[in-house]
């Protein structure tokens, strides 16, 4: 207040006074954003560290210091990882993409993410789904933290380096021609052996989620 008085006092326009005001709390606001998200991706690196660090067996070829050089350089995927990490996802690196030569991060928690199940396959299934509808769609879910849906390939290689959905299951990306006729697939584990079935896209079940992936 006496700031505005001495300008005022020196013929400051007022005008100018309410945007030095405004630009100062501004600037105030950026300033205490960034230090929320620095705070954020610094506790997300430290978790993202002694998962790879306790999981070597999922990226045998990487070493840490390449990966979390990485993860600093794009700011945009931490915020995807620390989403799919709130849901349950316990995401981790499962090694490079072939065609774009990008680390793969998927989510790598034992069963069927916690925080998306009970949801059937995608937006069409969830508005046809008029009676007992599910809370929501795993496709909707995942444009929501960032990812897309494992296909099945990229299922079948995270099964090969270990044991996943052994309770659960989790719907995977289906080809055009099975989602048009009104399907959708699924994959799990049993019985130690990785299967993929098929189900009415509108189902959904409190044992099924879905797993997503980001490239970085």
């Amino acid at each position: 207040r006496n700031k505005i008085c001495s300008d005022q006092g020196t013929g400051v326009p007022d005008r100018i006074i309410r945007k030095r005001l405004i630009q100062n709390k501004l600037g105030i606001i950026l300033t205490m954003r960034n230090c929320r998200r620095e705070r954020r991706q610094s506790v997300m690196l430290e978790i993202l560290k002694n998962r790879f660090q306790g999981n070597m067996n999922l990226h045998p070829e990487l070493q840490w210091a390449d990966v979390e050089n990485r993860l600093r350089e794009k700011p945009d995927v931490m915020e995807v990882l620390r989403k799919m990490e709130k849901s349950g996802g316990e995401p981790d690196t499962i090694g490079f993409d072939k065609e774009t030569g990008k680390l793969i991060f998927c989510d790598c928690a034992k069963e069927s993410p916690s925080g998306r199940r009970s949801l059937c396959y995608d937006d069409e299934a969830f508005q046809k789904r008029t009676k007992n509808p599910p809370i929501g769609s795993a496709e909707k879910k995942a444009q929501e933290i960032g990812v897309l849906l494992l296909t099945e390939e990229l299922y079948y290689r995270l099964q090969a380096l270990g044991d996943f959905d052994l309770k659960t299951s989790s719907w995977i990306s289906t080809p055009a021609e099975i989602r048009k006729q009104g399907g959708a697939l699924f994959c799990e584990r049993r019985y130690g052996t990785v299967f993929t079935f098929h189900n009415g896209a509108d189902s959904y079940y409190s044992v099924r989620g879905f797993r997503g992936y980001t490239l970085l």
